[in-house]
C-alpha cells in the first residue's frame, strides 16, 4: 500500500505550508490529507485554500472553517481569536468560501479516519477532553485502526493494545506501530505549533512498514511574523510563532 502524508492546522501560514509541500516532494508520497483549520490566525488564508484546491488535497472541516460556514459558531472563540477570524473571513475570496462549504466533517480511507477534533467527526472537541472511558467507547464503536486528528497543535499518540489505553507524546522521528494496536494520532500543526518547537510539523504513514513518522520542517518564521503584523491581525498570533 502507498504511504501518505497527513497535516493539520495550517492556519493561513502559506510559508510553512509551502516548505512542507517541498519536503513531501522528496518522499514517495501518493496522497496528502488535511485535517482542517487551514485558515485563521495567519496572513494568507485565501492563498492556502487555493493551494489546497490546486493540488486536490482533500480536507475535513476544522473549527475555523465551521465558523465560516456558520457565523454563530464565532461565539465559541475567545475574543482575540474571534476578531482574527472575522478579519480572515473578509480576506477569503468567494471561490475559497465555496470550497470551505464543501469540506466534510470527516473522511475515511484505507482503514483510517481523518477528523479535525475528536472522532468520529467533531471539529470542536479536543482529544484531551476525552476520558479513558470515552476513548474506550470510541475505539469500540468505530472500526478503523488509525484515527488522525489535529486541533490541539500538539503531537500526541493514544494507543489501544489488549484493552489497555495509553497516552504519550509523539516525538520527532519514526514510530513503529504494534501489530495489534489501534491509534488516535494527533499530527500537530503546520502553521502554528504549540509544543515548544516552532518548526512546521506533519506526519507520514507507511502501511507497508506499519510506521508513523513525525517530521519537523523549518521555515522563515520572521517573514510570517511580519506578514501577520502587516495584515493587521492580532500581535499574539505573530509572537506565538516565535
Amino acid at each position: 500500500m502507498p504511504k501518505f502524508a497527513v497535516l493539520s492546522d495550517i492556519h493561513s501560514n502559506l510559508d510553512a505550508f509551502e516548505e512542507v509541500l517541498r519536503d513531501i516532494e522528496t518522499l514517495s508520497i501518493t496522497d496528502i490529507f488535511s485535517l482542517g483549520d487551514n485558515i485563521g490566525y495567519g496572513p494568507e488564508p485565501d492563498a492556502v485554500i487555493q493551494r489546497l484546491a490546486a493540488l486536490n488535497i482533500p480536507s475535513v472541516l476544522g473549527n475555523h472553517e465551521l465558523a465560516v460556514n456558520d457565523p454563530s459558531e464565532l461565539d465559541w472563540f475567545n475574543p482575540v481569536a474571534r476578531a482574527s477570524l472575522q478579519k480572515t473571513v473578509a480576506m477569503l475570496s468567494k471561490a475559497s468560501i465555496e470550497k470551505i462549504h464543501q469540506f466534510p466533517y470527516c473522511r475515511i480511507c484505507d482503514d483510517c479516519r481523518f477528523v479535525h477534533g475528536f472522532p468520529p467527526d467533531s471539529p470542536v472537541i479536543y482529544q484531551f477532553q476525552a476520558s479513558t472511558e470515552e476513548l474506550r467507547q470510541t475505539f469500540a464503536t468505530l472500526s478503523e485502526r488509525l484515527f488522525f486528528t489535529g486541533h490541539t497543535h500538539y503531537p500526541e499518540i493514544i494507543e489501544l493494545i489488549d484493552d489497555r489505553i495509553e497516552r504519550y507524546e509523539f516525538n520527532k522521528g519514526i514510530l513503529p506501530l504494534h501489530p495489534e494496536g489501534r491509534y488516535i494520532v494527533n499530527v500537530g500543526s503546520v502553521g502554528q505549533p504549540r509544543d515548544g518547537n516552532n518548526n512546521a510539523k506533519y506526519v507520514v504513514y507507511d502501511p507497508d512498514t506499519a510506521t508513523l513518522e513525525l517530521r519537523y520542517i523549518p521555515y522563515d518564521v520572521e517573514t510570517v511574523v511580519a506578514k501577520i503584523l502587516a495584515a493587521g491581525l492580532p500581535e499574539a498570533h505573530a509572537t506565538r510563532l516565535r
